[in-house]
């Protein structure tokens, strides 16, 4: 096996081959796929290996690392696409100091043969659809908020060109929002997997059509071996603050991942927690031991997300239970 580390910018990818003397053999690219077929040549040519014994390593950089990492797997490399602050805490806990493009590539090399993080596998064509207008939908909402912010302000002030100028917009933004929604359900309708899942999400009572399609990005998208897996993966998991006898902090959650997700689920445990028998039995529970309403929900919200992941690993709708069972 080889081991390649790649830092990955909008422009360009510095490569790093850890060779097994020590030694590394560094070389750039410019990120864009015409430049891929000569950056696997290379890679090949240096190491001696085919395709599928090199082992790539990229850090997740927003939307720059996708297309590389799509086709080095396309090609058969193993990519392995690792969390940024993993990383950087590894190069501090090495010593690292400084930071240059070439020093990233060949920390991510050194962190791959180091730790052997799992491989990476890219979304299904139809969930990485549904998560970019998922997403452009959500972009489109917040602009939506900020001109009716806006709104409210100019019209505080009798400011009626501003209010007229803004209503325009609203106007426009509002007709993208509905056009993305149609075309959101047109997308799960016409696929028949994707409209059996959200059936199976909706069948949870406190799940709705909104927060279902986002479940169904995450779940989808990443490989979660265990229902606890995708609860850290989203930031519900208690971490306990305590070090001998002087320090007693109280549980709190990691908080990694998405704060968006954690916001819908909050909303959905609200729900869920008057019209949900098995999410009201459980929050009823932890608020009769004495926790206080936010830990309840919060616990609410982990117990959710378990569901979830339940419902569409054995492709079975939600099983209402007696709320002291």
């Amino acid at each position: 096996m080889a081991y390649i580390g790649i830092d990955v910018s909008k422009s360009k990818l510095d490569l790093c081959w850890l060779r097994e003397n020590g030694k590394v053999k560094t070389k750039v690219f410019t990120n864009h796929p015409k430049h891929f077929p000569a950056l696997i040549d290379w890679l090949t040519r240096q190491t001696g290996e085919q395709a599928r014994d090199l082992r790539v390593y990229l850090e997740a950089t927003g939307i720059y690392h996708e297309p590389v990492a799509e086709w080095l797997h396309e090609v058969g490399a193993q990519v392995h696409v690792v969390n940024p602050a993993q990383v950087r805490h590894y190069g501090h806990a090495l010593g690292h100091s400084g930071k240059t493009d070439k020093k990233d590539s060949q920390l991510l090399a050194r962190y791959g043969l180091d730790r052997q993080p799992p491989r990476w596998q890219p979304e299904p064509a139809a969930i990485r659809r549904l998560r970019r207008l998922a997403g452009r939908l959500e972009t489109v909402q917040q602009d939506i908020q900020r001109e009716e912010n806006r709104r409210e302000k100019a019209m505080f002030s009798r400011d009626t060109e501003t209010v007229s100028s803004i209503d325009q917009v609203l106007l426009a933004l509002q007709g993208e929002a509905k056009r993305l929604r149609e075309e959101i359900k047109e997308h799960i309708d016409g696929d028949g997997d994707l409209k059996r899942d959200q059936a199976l999400l909706e069948s949870i009572p406190g799940i709705g059509e909104v927060t279902s399609v986002h479940l169904m990005v995450l779940l989808r998208g990443k490989t979660f071996r265990s229902a606890r897996q995708a609860a850290a993966f989203v930031g519900l998991v208690p971490c306990e603050w305590t070090s001998g006898s002087s320090v007693r902090g109280r549980p709190r959650l990691t908080k990694k991942g998405s704060p968006a997700m954690r916001r819908r689920l909050y909303m959905a445990a609200l729900t869920a927690s008057r019209h949900n028998p098995v999410i009201q039995g459980f929050y009823t529970r932890l608020r009769q031991a004495g926790k206080t309403p936010m830990s309840a929900l919060t616990a609410a919200m982990r117990k959710l997300m378990h569901i979830a992941f339940g419902v569409l690993h054995r492709q079975t709708p939600f099983q209402t239970q007696p709320v002291g069972g």
